[in-house]
């Protein structure tokens, strides 16, 4: 949205007048004594990255030959998919990512530009009205009959492709309904090549359906071997083998552990969960211990707020979030003050003891921050009451359908989400 030779301030000004006078704008930073203090424009739904090559550009009516522009900025705030055009290239919208095989390799250093994961997070939480997230847990055991004929003695080629029919039919369901899945790569794990080939292919179902994916590995190393953990897992779009627009992640190794993660994420727009204080009742054990007078989980969560901080998108919540469990609501309350830049991953609601108002202080006034996940008591509903006596396995999409609705209502009904309707 910048016109020709129009200076940062009046373009400012006049997209604050006018928000709604264009589909995008870009932003620029100066990487030498042009820099304006790092002045970027405002987007209107996010900010993306990627480099331009450096060039003969014209600012303020100057050509510049020796200035390298860092291209920071594109905003989408059309309904996806749709065309853009920019100069005479033509983009090609998605929900999550602008993606280009027409974008011009003399001006992009890549050819796929993503929103950071905090933007583009918190505006599927705003679009779809409610902050749940459903994960992906399959087990055989508890599949829906006939999804998996052979039953628990299937071989783990046919046990995996089962997952994959029961996990793109739940994916069905949601996606309509829900800003994010969360698939426990451990199940997929477990079934050899044959999951993870499956886990592969619902990731990328996922996102084609228009879903963020929070990819549940807890990872962590050290040096070059996180690094390869980042790499191949974060960032979507082609931009890793995994495709994940976000991973949880285990701090016990420390800072240098969790920073190929961190740098990763913020370069590909994608997001890293840190545990911070984990829902299971085991995780006081090393968690609780106090350090300099405070709970090691507290030292955590300075450190992670310190990078939600550095990583900040437009939303004001960083690339680094935290996973707080719901099973402890005023340890929930106290985080949420102490980290006000940090996405929240909530688990342990439903099947796990969980409430709706056990998790109302994970969000900020306007109900943003947090996302709440429910696996078990959504994914298998069919199996529980009241949804096994209404549907039963033979309707278990329909019963997946009527758990997630009650959770939405549950959250807005007894939280701050409640303002999102």
């Amino acid at each position: 949205n910048l016109r020709p030779s129009e200076p940062h301030s009046d373009a400012l000004a006049r997209l604050r007048h006018a928000p709604n006078e264009t589909n995008y704008h870009l932003t620029h930073k100066y990487h030498n004594k042009y820099r304006t203090s790092g002045r970027t424009l405002q987007c209107l739904s996010g900010l993306v990255e990627g480099l331009v090559k450096p060039g003969k550009i014209r600012h303020n009516g100057r050509s510049r030959t020796s200035i390298k522009r860092r291209f920071v900025g594109v905003a989408v705030v059309l309904p996806p998919p749709e065309p853009l055009k920019f100069k005479g290239w033509q983009y090609n919208c998605h929900p999550n990512v602008m993606s280009g095989a027409t974008f011009p390799s003399r001006l992009f250093s890549r050819s796929v530009i993503v929103l950071p994961f905090a933007d583009r997070l918190d505006a599927a939480v705003k679009r779809c009205r409610n902050p749940v997230l459903v994960g992906l847990d399959p087990r055989a055991e508890s599949l829906p009959e006939g999804i998996l004929p052979q039953g628990t003695n299937a071989a783990a080629a046919e046990t995996a492709a089962a997952y994959g029919r029961f996990c793109r039919g739940v994916i069905d369901v949601v996606a309509p309904l829900v800003p994010a899945v969360k698939p426990q790569a451990a199940f997929f794990e477990e079934l050899g090549p044959a999951g993870m080939s499956v886990l592969a292919e619902l990731i990328e179902y996922a996102q084609g359906k228009g879903l963020l994916v929070i990819l549940d590995g807890k990872r962590n190393d050290i040096g070059s071997t996180a690094a390869a953990y980042a790499r191949g897992m974060l960032g979507s779009a082609g931009q890793s083998a995994w495709g994940a627009d976000a991973l949880t992640v285990s701090p016990y190794l420390g800072d240098d552990s969790l920073r190929p993660f961190i740098d990763v994420a913020v370069e590909r727009g994608a997001g890293v969960f840190v545990l911070v204080k984990t829902s299971n009742p085991g995780g006081k054990m090393l968690q609780d211990l106090v350090a300099d007078g405070r709970p090691l989980y507290r030292h955590v969560a300075e450190y992670v707020e310190r990078q939600a901080v550095e990583t900040l998108g437009a939303c004001n919540y960083g690339a680094v979030g935290a996973v707080v469990g719901a099973t402890y609501p005023e340890q929930l309350a106290e985080l949420r003050s102490a980290m006000p830049h940090t996405t929240f991953l909530v688990p342990g609601f439903g099947s796990q003891g969980g409430t709706a108002r056990d998790v109302a202080a994970a969000f900020d006034p306007q109900g943003r921050g947090a996302v709440v996940n429910n696996s078990r008591g959504i994914i298998f509903a069919h199996a529980v009451k009241p949804y096994c006596e209404r549907f039963g396995a033979a309707r278990w999409q329909e019963a997946v359908e009527a758990a997630t609705r009650n959770m939405i209502d549950q959250l807005h009904a007894e939280t701050p989400a409640g303002k999102l309707r």
